[in-house]
C-alpha cells in the first residue's frame, strides 16, 4: 500500500475505485482529442499518476472534473508537441484507417465521414473543443465541466452552443444526420 499524507481525502483504494469508474470515459474524451489509441492510454495513465501526486490537495467533491482537467491539459500538451514534431520533421499527417467490416464503397464513405467530422472538430478553437468534448463524451454536468475548465457555468453552455453551431456549418450540408 502506498503512503497517504495525513489529512488527504484520496487514498489508494479511492484512487483505484476512481480509476475503475473513470478510465473509459476519460479515455473516450482524450482519444477524440488526440486520435491515437496509444497516446490516449498514456495520457489517461499520466492523469491518474498526476492526481495521485497531488492527492494531499484533492477535494473528493471535485475529483471527477479534476481528472478530466488534468487529462485534457496533458492531451493538449501532447498534441502541441506532436504538431511541432511533425512540422520540424516534415512528416505527413494522417493516420486514416479504413472502416472495418464494411464493403468497399460503404467503407470509403464511412472513412470520409469520419475524416470530415475529425477535421471539423479539430478546426474548433481549443476552448470550444474542450467544452464540446466534455459535454458530449463525459458524464459531467455543466457545473463539473465549468469546474474542470475553470470557467463560469454559463460559459459552458454558450461555448457548447457555439461549437455545435460551427460543426453544423462545417458538416451540415454533407452529414446533417450527425448533428441532430
Amino acid at each position: 500500500m502506498l503512503p497517504t499524507p495525513p489529512g488527504s481525502s484520496l487514498d489508494q483504494a479511492g484512487l483505484e475505485a476512481l480509476y475503475t469508474r473513470l478510465e473509459v470515459p476519460v479515455y473516450n474524451v482524450v482519444y477524440r482529442w488526440l486520435w491515437d489509441a496509444q497516446d490516449a492510454r498514456e495520457v489517461v495513465q499520466e492523469a491518474f499518476v498526476s492526481l495521485w501526486r497531488m492527492r494531499a490537495r484533492v477535494r473528493m467533491e471535485s475529483v471527477e472534473p479534476l481528472v478530466y482537467k488534468i487529462a485534457l491539459n496533458q492531451a493538449a500538451k501532447r498534441l502541441r508537441w506532436r504538431r511541432t514534431w511533425r512540422w520540424l520533421s516534415l512528416e505527413q499527417g494522417g493516420d486514416e484507417r479504413p472502416a472495418q467490416g464494411l464493403g468497399a464503397d460503404d467503407g470509403l464513405a464511412a472513412q470520409q465521414r469520419q475524416r470530415a467530422v475529425r477535421v471539423a472538430v479539430e478546426a474548433l478553437p481549443e476552448a470550444l473543443r474542450a467544452v464540446v468534448m466534455l459535454c458530449e463524451l463525459s458524464d459531467l454536468s455543466y457545473a463539473q465541466v465549468a469546474e474542470a475548465l475553470e470557467i463560469p457555468e454559463g460559459t459552458v453552455a454558450s461555448r457548447r452552443n457555439a461549437a455545435i453551431k460551427s460543426l453544423r456549418r462545417s458538416l451540415g450540408r454533407r452529414y446533417p444526420e450527425d448533428l441532430s
